[in-house]
């Protein structure tokens, strides 16, 4: 019921490309959310998840987040994890797209999941580096296992908790980070304090689920008053933030 309220708020709220001002944003939106044309990556991306959907194979989980919404069991099968826990197809190929345009040099990725998400990306820019972390031992292994067999490279798949693996990566830098791991508020606001130190001008961070409840929602309200932050942009389903100094602080709503 509160994603359906908050939903609807957003619905009211939201504009498409007429309603920007930005150059930046109006290019990103115009040119990378609203693009058109039918890739034929589209078709990789569609195919790996339907063998996600067919595969019987059952895991045992270890929920370290907020867990899920729909199905409670530890054991679950692999089509039931990417029915409820994985990146949609809709998704997927917008998250392809946003690699392709941003073309980021290093990615970091918390909650691989079934790799979904990281297949996406990677299709989106193979020379990018990927560092995925997931912090179920087991969904890790199978999707370690899966990625391998799918040839894909440039993708390094961490299992720990995301706490002990952020401490040791805050040196790094990162073009673009993926969070889409641990759905609660102080865990988030943690996440994003954290990994600011990577950040440059030209990084983006995308949030998932950030209408998952009123506590994501506070978490997303806070990182986008942050002073470090310039520009977000609220898609329902993701939220985009950037750090680019060069422009005036402003929030937009856009329907994808």
């Amino acid at each position: 019921m509160y994603q359906i309220i908050q939903y609807i708020k957003f619905l009211l709220k939201s504009t498409n490309q007429h309603g920007v001002h930005s150059p930046f944003v109006y290019d990103l939106v115009t040119t990378c959310f609203y693009d058109k044309r039918i890739y034929s990556d589209y078709k990789t991306i569609i195919n790996y998840r339907k063998a996600l959907l067919k595969n019987t194979t059952k895991i045992k989980v270890t929920d370290l987040g907020a867990g899920s919404h729909v199905v409670k069991q530890q054991e679950r099968t692999v089509s039931e994890l990417s029915k409820n826990a994985g990146t949609i197809n809709k998704r997927a190929k917008l998250l392809y797209r946003v690699t392709k345009y941003f073309k980021p040099k290093n990615i970091l990725e918390l909650g691989t999941s079934l790799g979904i998400a990281t297949h996406a990306m990677h299709l989106g820019n193979p020379s990018s580096k990927i560092t995925t972390i997931e912090g179920c031992p087991n969904i890790s292994e199978f999707t370690k296992s899966n990625l391998k067999s799918n040839k894909l490279e440039n993708i390094h798949v961490i299992t720990d908790n995301f706490n002990v693996e952020i401490d040791k990566l805050k040196s790094k830098t990162y073009n673009l980070i993926f969070f889409d791991g641990n759905h609660q508020k102080k865990a988030t606001l943690s996440y994003f304090e954290s990994l600011l130190e990577t950040a440059n001008n030209d990084s983006v961070f995308i949030f998932d689920d950030i209408y998952w409840s009123k506590g994501m929602t506070e978490a997303w309200e806070a990182i986008k008053q942050h002073p470090k932050v310039t520009i977000t942009i609220d898609t329902f389903f993701w939220g985009f933030v950037f750090f680019r100094k060069e422009q005036v602080k402003e929030h937009f709503v856009i329907r994808v």
